[in-house]
């Protein structure tokens, strides 16, 4: 029998209630290996050492913008487990509801719309896992922690106190 007091897919969003993430404006995200693992690389004396997966994570980044139109990245930085950086959605782009299969094994969500910072992100981290199998780095094991971390940047002087925690904290 089944148990009452379980609910399935109570999986509570972290993203701001009806908050249209296709919209034209500045992300600042922070996406995590999966368990907080150093998967990426190391610290040396205070300076980031990328291994041939955190090259991977570098190079598929800058890839997010050269691969979509509206899209343009600040600046960023790869860390032992997790990266951050901003995403500048330029332009709405007026898409319909997509079905996508996420890089983390979560269920399909029926409500991430094309063009979104959802699935910007889905699909950045699923390019990474397809390159990271592909060169038998990480083959068939979970690179990314479920979800991610965004924060809506809402004016010129956030955008330079995130580019500021960017720029200092290579060695975190």
């Amino acid at each position: 029998m089944p148990n009452p007091n379980l609910v399935l897919n109570s999986r509570r969003s972290i993203r701001l209630p009806g908050y249209d993430y296709r919209q034209a404006g500045v992300y600042f995200v922070t996406l995590c290996a999966y368990q907080h693992t150093s998967l990426f690389g190391s610290i040396n004396e205070g300076d980031m050492i990328l291994n041939e997966l955190g090259e991977i994570v570098a190079e598929e980044w800058q890839r997010v913008a050269k691969l979509r139109r509206n899209v343009k990245l600040d600046l960023f930085v790869v860390m032992p487990n997790h990266m951050h950086g901003s995403v500048i959605i330029e332009t709405r782009q007026d898409c319909n509801s997509v079905r996508t299969v996420p890089a983390s094994g979560e269920m399909p969500s029926d409500t991430l719309k094309a063009g979104s910072l959802g699935a910007i992100i889905g699909q950045f981290k699923l390019a990474v896992a397809r390159q990271a199998n592909f060169r038998h780095l990480h083959p068939y094991k979970q690179i990314w922690q479920r979800n991610y971390y965004e924060h809506i940047v809402r004016g010129e002087e956030s955008l330079n106190d995130i580019r500021r925690y960017i720029i200092q904290n290579p060695g975190c």
